[in-house]
């Protein structure tokens, strides 16, 4: 019972971390999107160190390039108000030779589901374009999350791993992605839907923490109450064992009135 509270308890406050550590991200991330858009070499230069791609992060910043079509990819098992999907990244080649992944929004299965696809309902445009987005730090795998293969090329991974990316690319990337938030020209009716960002809230962690305090709290309440009621059980039997070997003929298993328990 010791052990359970103590896991318990110790769960409950690993929530409350992950609630302040929810809150401080989601007060730096209002912070930095309230900064004016600035062009992205400016947050984010082509030799950028690792100090500068975290400052970068979550900054509005504005590109000008052309699309690379032949190294576009997709990002499997993507969700738009409860529909499967996937991302498209596309590189946008800038005019210093770098490229800056760019997550264009959101496709239904139908249209990148292995040989049903058909790229030219989610092609980029042709020509330079400006893009306005978010940077973003590249998507890492986290726990039992799938592992692409390290070698090959691959037209669909499991997230945005920019190194990965930059393994298949004709011109080398720059150390994170972009989320598209405008286009000019505009997007296509038919091309990615840019899909809106996750709201900036508490989350669960408040409500987690609640249940684990809860668990703790019935462990201790509950637990003494089954050693009590087992207690009873075992005085009970060891009596009526008792009664019926001092009267073998006696057909009344429970001899013993129930209020001769009571204490």
């Amino acid at each position: 019972m010791l052990a359970c509270v103590v896991a318990f308890v110790n769960l409950g406050f690993w929530q409350l971390r992950r609630l302040d550590e929810r809150r401080t991200a989601n007060a730096l991330i209002e912070q930095r999107e309230a900064i004016p858009p600035v062009p992205v070499a400016e947050v984010l230069p082509p030799d950028a160190d690792p100090a500068q791609v975290s400052q970068a992060i979550y900054r509005q910043v504005t590109a000008v390039g052309t699309y690379d079509a032949a190294d576009q990819v997709l990002i499997r098992n993507r969700t738009n108000s409860g529909s499967p999907g996937f991302r498209v990244v596309t590189p946008l080649v800038l005019a210093d030779g770098k490229a800056l992944a760019i997550d264009r929004g959101w496709i239904p299965i139908q249209y990148g589901d292995g040989d049903q696809a058909n790229p030219a309902l989610y092609a980029p445009p042709t020509g330079p374009v400006t893009v306005s987005g978010v940077v973003r730090e590249t998507q890492r795998q986290e726990g039992l999350g799938v592992t692409d293969p390290p070698d090959g090329r691959l037209a669909t991974l499991s997230r945005i791993d920019v190194p990965r990316l930059g393994q298949q690319t004709t011109t080398p990337l720059l150390p994170a992605y972009v989320e598209l938030t405008a286009q000019q020209p505009a997007q296509p009716d038919a091309s990615p839907t840019p899909v809106e960002p996750p709201a900036l809230d508490d989350g669960p962690h408040l409500g987690y923490a609640g249940q684990w305090f809860i668990f703790a709290a019935l462990t201790v309440v509950v637990y003494p109450l089954l050693l009590r009621r087992n207690a009873r059980n075992k005085e009970r039997e060891a009596i009526e064992a008792a009664y019926a070997a001092a009267h073998p003929d006696d057909d009344d298993p429970s001899p013993v009135p129930p209020v001769e328990l009571v204490r």
